[in-house]
């Protein structure tokens, strides 16, 4: 008996004789036009030679719907609003829906959306997340489903292309500006260390100290984790400190949002007393008292770009560049001014 008789040639069969994933497959057997015409040709070849028995159904087809999958660990920020509308927006003019996902940095989560994604056939996966076990990492490029990482909490470790944005330039562009406005004492509130933008807005921050010629001191940073309460605590510590800065560099605008509340505690003013810098421009950083000068990391291109990119691959295209970054922006408002105004 044939393999086809003994009903043991599946899609995943083909897909992994042809190197590509299930959902190319799919879309070969389906007639879909988005398959590169060398992968089609290979794929319908091996259909052919394994004798792969196509599928009667009297239902009306479930799984033809085109799907990307956006996987955070949280979706509790508002960058990730920004990043699912850029995901959408792109997904949305190629006919594709966006499926989003929070995985919770717990595997029993990580492990529920994995079913979930060998369920329905996802076209591609699209990762917002730090970090992920290697047996997760495992089991999906033994899907074999197109993967694009992004930042702000992706790192280059997951052995797929990656989108970002220039953290460094970030990071410089922000503290020079506070240097050409005459600060010398500027705090620096740290994001979570894991994190690869974290620790180049920070080696941003120490380049520009050293163009303007000013000594690194260890005791201007404290370290927060992006979100407001620990953007409050760390500037809290940074006031109180016998020759407190006269300016904050928080990396992250929430984390700015959080320094805010603690300089107003403080009975002072912004930026009378303290100026303040943020990382992300999100939409509320313009209608802060007063409106808050930032870093602007482009987060819903960001978005799109990273749908654009997996659905190429998905289509069977190769990816040219394994990593992007798209540039960030210095947008000044009215939290900065020169000492001492």
């Amino acid at each position: 008996m044939t393999e086809a008789e003994h009903g043991r040639v599946t899609i995943r069969t083909i897909a992994d004789e042809a190197g590509v994933s299930v959902p190319t497959v799919s879309r070969v057997i389906n007639g879909r036009s988005d398959v590169a015409p060398e992968t089609r040709k290979r794929v319908e070849e091996l259909l052919t030679e394994r004798g792969y028995q196509r599928r009667r159904s009297t239902r009306a087809p479930s799984r033809n719907a085109r799907l990307v999958d956006l996987v955070f660990n949280e979706l509790d920020s508002p960058w990730a609003v920004e990043i699912i509308r850029g995901v959408e927006d792109a997904a949305h003019s190629a006919g594709v829906g966006t499926v989003v996902s929070a995985v919770h940095r717990r595997r029993a989560s990580t492990e529920q959306w994995l079913d979930n994604l060998r369920t329905r056939a996802s076209d591609g996966v699209i990762l917002v997340v730090s970090q992920l076990s290697s047996p997760i990492l495992e089991q999906l490029r033994h899907l074999r489903v197109p993967m694009v990482v992004l930042d702000p909490s992706g790192g280059p470790t997951m052995d797929a292309p990656a989108i970002g944005a220039t953290n460094w330039a970030g990071g410089l562009a922000a503290t020079e500006h506070l240097i050409e406005l005459g600060h010398r004492r500027i705090g620096f509130i740290h994001g979570p260390k894991q994190v690869l933008c974290s620790r180049a807005r920070f080696d941003g921050y120490r380049a520009a100290l050293e163009a303007g010629g000013i000594e690194f001191d260890p005791a201007l940073v404290y370290d927060g984790d992006f979100y407001h309460q620990s953007g409050f605590d760390a500037a809290k510590e940074l006031l109180g400190l016998d020759d407190a800065p006269t300016a904050i560099f928080a990396s992250s605008d929430q984390m700015a949002f959080g320094a805010y509340e603690a300089i107003r505690q403080r009975g002072l003013r912004i930026p009378e007393h303290v100026s303040v810098v943020g990382f992300d421009d999100l939409p509320e950083s313009r209608w802060t008292s007063p409106p808050l000068t930032t870093v602007r990391q482009p987060l819903s291109e960001m978005g799109a770009l990273a749908a654009r990119t997996v659905l190429d691959m998905a289509a069977g295209n190769d990816v040219e560049t394994p990593r992007v970054e798209l540039a960030t922006e210095m947008v000044v408002r009215e939290s900065t001014a020169r000492p001492g105004r």
